[in-house]
């Protein structure tokens, strides 16, 4: 019987490895995204292309809705900076920071490997 794996899919790079190493060493493979308020929708569309190409049994999408705390461009009505000159903003926290996401989406993915969902 093959090891379970749930694997944080954003769509990006970095996820899309994990879940092809996860793969690769045979486990059977949950992806897991969340829709946090975030203000579009492409990373979304972009997670659920990874995790049915790289062969996850499953693609959960959780909603969680992080644009109720406010503050971040994200999930909010601030704009979000296109030009920005980061030797400038040194030391700041960025208006795209979403205050403790990955921690939160850490937390709820450890939720669910340790049987609160049994993927």
């Amino acid at each position: 019987m093959a090891m379970k794996a749930v694997v944080l899919v954003s769509g990006g790079l970095d996820s899309a490895t994990v879940l092809g190493i996860a793969r690769q060493e045979k486990r059977e493979c949950y992806a897991l995204s969340f829709r946090y308020g975030q203000r579009h929708n492409i990373e979304l569309v972009a997670a659920e292309r990874v995790a049915k190409s790289l062969g996850a049994v499953e693609h959960l999408v959780m909603d969680l809705p992080l644009d109720k705390w406010g503050g971040s461009a994200l999930t909010g009505p601030i704009d979000v900076p296109k030009d920005r000159d980061e030797q400038k903003m040194s030391g700041e926290i960025p208006v795209t920071y979403v205050p403790a996401r990955n921690t939160v989406f850490l937390s709820l993915r450890l939720s669910l490997g340790r049987g609160a969902r049994s993927p």
